[in-house]
């Protein structure tokens, strides 16, 4: 008997950790692939609080694990298959085992959204990608197209200049929703090419993608464009699927907490990208995580 079990090995869910496991109580963290979630994705993060230059997203996760650890946190990698809720505790059934816990903090993050377009799936891995700082490098000389007008697009669209020989940003609307200084940033890079008001039709290939169909949504006129790559970058989907009978969720997905990350199933905690928030990143992550952590030792103290 556990008593926190952790789903998810992001920001949020290490964050949870270092705080349960500091408290003594017995933690357990889960975690399907490797520890960082996407913010071990990034390859460099700006805005962490401490790090005047910077500091690498797998650097920042991998101090974030051994500070867990070194408090004694288990970490056991493996897919949780189903959670059930059974009296005041917990059943949590993975590929590997079965385990019991009084209490559960979900922070299983959120996944790329698709653009389902046709040509996606076929060249998914091979031209198609979600994530720049892992497959930027294959690019190197080429011509690429960054698809989408946030943060993210724009930010990972200018690491990709560092191999590309051109980056194309294909936006649905006429300005970034990007924060001010990047897109500063990113216009000032000569080897950005901005394409306005224009979706992706169809990314199409052979062996491998060699281009794009993209669509002008004003005038409804097609073009080609030649490129070797397809990094999409147009929002998240929380991967909640796992508590969706047990927790209330939002409309699209989220889970539904209160200030103290508690949801609407007492002893269930949620905490990071998967939750209803109106700002996704490390630092509001972090915070989660936090406060997940402290709310299930009250929660405990209450239920002993």
């Amino acid at each position: 008997m556990y008593d926190v079990v952790i789903i998810g090995g992001g920001p949020a869910g290490l964050t949870a950790g270092i705080y349960a496991a500091r408290a003594k109580l017995k933690t357990l963290l889960i975690e399907r692939g490797m520890t960082g979630g996407l913010a071990a994705t990034t390859e460099l993060i700006e805005n962490y609080p401490g790090f005047s230059e910077g500091i690498g997203g797998p650097e920042l996760m991998s101090r974030m694990e051994a500070q867990a650890r070194r408090f004694g946190l288990e970490i056991l990698n493996s897919n949780v298959e189903t959670l059930q809720k059974e009296n005041l505790s917990f059943i949590i059934k993975t590929e590997d085992t079965e385990l019991l816990t009084r209490t559960v903090i979900i922070a299983t993050g959120a996944q790329p959204q698709r653009l389902n377009v046709k040509g996606e799936e076929t060249f998914h891995g091979r031209g198609v990608s979600y994530c720049a700082t892992c497959d930027g490098a294959f690019f190197k000389g080429k011509h690429v197209a960054v698809v989408g007008g946030g943060d993210a697009a724009v930010e990972e669209a200018m690491f990709l200049t560092r191999f590309a020989q051109k980056v194309f940003i294909i936006h649905r609307r006429g300005e970034l929703r990007a924060t001010k200084i990047v897109q500063e940033r990113a216009r000032q890079n000569p080897r950005l090419e901005f394409i306005w008001h224009s979706i992706v039709e169809e990314i199409t290939g052979k062996e491998t993608v060699n281009g794009v169909r993209i669509k002008d949504v004003r005038t409804g006129q097609m073009k080609e464009l030649a490129v070797d790559g397809v990094f999409i970058y147009i929002g998240y989907i929380p991967n909640s699927s796992l508590v969706k009978e047990l927790v209330k969720l939002d409309e699209q997905g989220y889970i539904i907490t209160d200030t103290n990350m508690q949801t609407s199933c007492p002893g269930i905690f949620a905490a990071g990208d998967v939750r209803q928030k109106s700002l996704r990143q490390v630092v509001t992550a972090v915070a989660d995580g936090a406060i997940a952590a402290v709310s299930a030792e009250k929660y405990l103290e209450r239920n002993r």
